[in-house]
C-alpha cells in the first residue's frame, strides 16, 4: 500500500505542517501530553529550519550554472573569434598553434586505400531481355551508400555453361558508381543461365576481393 508520507521535500513540507499544526492543536483529544511531542517540535523546528535553507541554497546554485553558463558561451566565442584570426595569419606556424592547444591543419591527404570489404549482388529479372544488378555493402545491406574511397562496382558477367571459378571465366560488363546497373540482352540468350560477380574499386583505381556468385536466368 503506499506511504502516506509524501516522497518530495515540498510535499513533505506542506504534510508535516498539516501534522505536525494538528497534533499540537488537538492534544488532549488525541490523548496526548505535551511530552508525547517534545521530539517531534524539535524535529519539526530543525526541518523548518534546514529545509528553507536549502531550497535558497538550491536556487543560488541554478542561478550560479546559468551565469557560468552564460560566461562560457560568451567567452568561448570570443576564443573561437580570435583563433579564426590566428589560423588566418602567416605569422602563426603550426609549433604556436600545437602551443596554444589549437587545431593544427594536416596538409598531407591520407591515402585510399584498396577496399576490404565485398559488394553483395541481387539480379532483377522482371523485365523481358533485361537484368538489373544492384550493388550494397555487406557491412551495410541497408544501405545504398558505398564504403568510404570507393568509386564503384566492377561488374563482371558469363553467359551459359558452368559457374565461372573466377574473373578470367567472365566478361568485363561495367564499372558503375550508381545501383542498379542494367543490361540488355540479345534473343539468342533467352532461357540461359547469366552469372554476376562484383567487387568494389576505390577511387585510386584499387580493387578489393570479389563477391559471391549471383545466377539469373534472362527472361526471354
Amino acid at each position: 500500500m503506499p506511504d502516506y508520507i509524501p516522497p518530495g521535500d515540498s510535499q513533505f513540507d506542506a504534510f508535516q505542517t498539516n501534522f505536525a499544526d494538528y497534533v499540537n492543536a488537538n492534544m488532549a483529544a488525541l490523548g496526548l501530553v505535551l511530552g508525547d511531542l517534545a521530539v517531534l517540535n524539535t524535529l519539526r523546528t530543525a526541518w523548518e529550519t534546514s529545509y528553507p535553507a536549502h531550497v535558497t541554497a538550491q536556487a543560488a546554485a541554478q542561478a550560479a550554472r546559468q551565469t557560468k553558463q552564460t560566461d562560457r558561451e560568451t567567452y568561448e566565442t570570443e576564443i573561437r573569434r580570435l583563433v579564426n584570426t590566428l589560423q588566418a595569419s602567416s605569422e602563426v606556424d603550426d609549433t604556436e598553434r600545437q602551443a596554444m592547444g589549437i587545431t593544427v591543419r594536416d596538409t598531407t591527404p591520407t591515402p585510399v586505400a584498396a577496399p576490404t570489404t565485398r559488394p553483395v549482388l541481387q539480379a532483377d529479372t522482371s523485365q523481358r531481355l533485361r537484368v538489373g544488378i544492384s550493388f550494397v555493402d555487406e557491412l551495410t545491406p541497408t544501405s545504398r551508400a558505398r564504403p568510404d574511397g570507393v568509386m564503384g562496382c566492377e561488374i563482371y558477367m558469363k553467359i551459359g555453361g558452368t559457374p565461372p571459378t573466377d574473373l578470367d571465366d567472365m566478361e568485363f560488363v561495367a564499372l558503375d558508381t550508381r545501383s542498379p546497373h542494367t543490361i540488355d540482352f540479345d534473343g539468342a540468350d533467352a532461357n540461359q543461365p547469366v552469372y554476376f560477380i562484383g567487387r568494389w574499386v576505390s577511387t585510386r583505381g584499387e580493387p578489393g576481393p570479389i563477391s559471391e556468385t549471383v545466377t539469373a536466368t534472362v527472361v526471354g
